[in-house]
């Protein structure tokens, strides 16, 4: 079989087969016939997880050709369909009836099934919840034994916990049902501030007093994004620019500037960083800019490899927010001094509310603001960055950073453990339970699994 790269190219996996269903009972087949289809068995979306989460050596079930919308209830405010359909593309047919996702998240691509049972990040639509699959509300899944499994607000909703957080773990989700909402107007400010002079007491007046809150740290300062409602759309141009350059420039001028410079960083990038702010900083003084709340999601189905990034995602408590980003500033400059690199995008920064609905929700116990650097690495500096994602993990790690299972590369069992305790051996047992032959469970999960 081919070798399969995920988005950004960090991760392959060579799948003894791989199985493109349309049906239900094609995924039962595969799941009852451990002969004909060798375990592990992985569902895969678009593969744009940064960890080995989906990767297989035995059999990938690619789940992007069940993409049929079931339904759209306007009474009950749902959207049913099945679990191959990536959220831009139910976002689309949504408009269509003046309807939208509770939340958006930046990267469209994720599958529906993929948003049921992994866990994503948001602050520009998390003003309730910033995790995507907070707002599912039925799952329908083939099990590891290949019978049908299902859970919802009415049927068996003791489980929807467990296979919000299962990554797959289960059985593989084919329907799901998200709550949705009429289409909304959104505006998005930003604030410049000098990290070393930012005080927590000044960011939590601005999360008092918004409605969400990212943060862009460029160099030495810290952009502070916020959203709250808006009735009609102005200077929404500025919201197609900020697209393009999530979508396209930002990756490809830090690739290429780092390809064609010296090591070590160079003026061409510092300049780069100036230029950004320079972006920030006017957007700032017109005001910021409305834009309907779906267009905040960018379509990377068909942006070229030089313009991908990657990135890593660790969130820690809020009180404890701007130590931690102002600390991670002397780690990562330190880090640049030492072994002569840096990272050629922003770090992001994700404000997200409280929330127990999945099992291993990262905010279980409080809000958490994430601390998130994205690179665009390219071949000569490859190596630099994988070496900054251990050395950023064991930082984060002893700071009590809570990580990501899809989203935090290198994740060790040790990083799993003391951020998620008693709610990871719970659901570790419950998998073993679900999936006694272990049909389902990767090397990835193997080596992270307790009990």
């Amino acid at each position: 079989m081919p070798t399969i790269t995920n988005y950004d190219g960090s991760i392959s996996t060579t799948p003894q087969k791989v199985v493109k269903p349309t049906t239900v009972e094609e995924i039962q087949a595969v799941l009852s016939q451990p002969d004909a289809f060798p375990s592990p068995v992985r569902a895969m979306g678009n593969y744009h997880s940064l960890t080995p989460c989906a990767s297989s050596t035995g059999t990938i079930v690619d789940m992007t050709a069940m993409k049929r919308i079931i339904e759209i209830d306007r009474q009950a405010m749902t959207l049913t369909a099945e679990a191959g359909l990536e959220m831009i593309e139910a976002n689309r047919k949504l408009r269509e009836h003046k309807l939208q996702f509770v939340l958006n998240v930046e990267i469209g691509n994720l599958t529906l099934g993929s948003a049921a049972c992994c866990h994503t990040k948001d602050s520009l639509d998390g003003v309730e919840f910033g995790q995507v699959n907070s707002y599912v509300i039925g799952v329908k899944w083939v099990t590891p034994a290949g019978t049908l499994a299902e859970a919802s607000l009415t049927t068996n909703p003791e489980l929807l916990p467990f296979i919000r957080g299962s990554y797959g773990l289960a059985g593989i989700v084919y329907e799901v049902t998200f709550r949705i909402k009429p289409l909304e107007i959104v505006k998005f400010d930003y604030h410049l501030h000098e990290t070393a002079d930012l005080t927590q007491a000044l960011v939590e007046s601005v999360l008092s007093s918004n409605q969400a809150m990212v943060a862009w740290t460029v160099d030495k300062t810290t952009v502070l994004q916020t959203r709250n409602p808006a009735t009609e759309l102005r200077k929404d141009f500025l919201a197609h620019a900020r697209q393009f350059g999530w979508n396209f420039l930002g990756a490809f001028t830090g690739r290429v500037v780092r390809k064609l410079t010296p090591e070590g960083g160079s003026i061409a990038e510092d300049l780069g960083m100036g230029i950004e702010l320079g972006f920030y900083g006017l957007i700032s003084a017109l005001g910021g800019f409305t834009l309907e709340d779906p267009d905040k999601m960018v379509d990377y189905s068909k942006t070229p490899p030089i313009a991908r990034y990657a990135f890593t995602f660790w969130t820690f408590p809020r009180a404890a927010w701007v130590k931690n980003l102002q600390d991670y500033v002397a780690f990562r400059d330190e880090h640049f001094r030492l072994h002569g690199f840096r990272c050629n995008l922003p770090l992001g920064s994700y404000f997200v509310r409280k929330d127990t609905s999945s099992l291993l929700s990262y905010t279980a116990d409080g809000d958490m603001i994430s601390l998130d650097p994205i690179h665009a690495p390219g071949t000569r500096d490859a190596d630099d960055w994988n070496r900054f994602l251990d050395a950023f993990n064991d930082w984060a790690h002893a700071r009590g950073g809570v990580p990501l299972l899809n989203q935090s590369p290198f994740v060790k069992k040790a990083h799993v453990v003391s951020a998620y305790g008693d709610r990871w051996t719970t659901l570790c047992r419950w998998i073993g339970e679900q999936d006694p032959t272990g049909r389902m469970v990767n090397a990835f999960f193997k080596e992270l699994m307790v009990g």
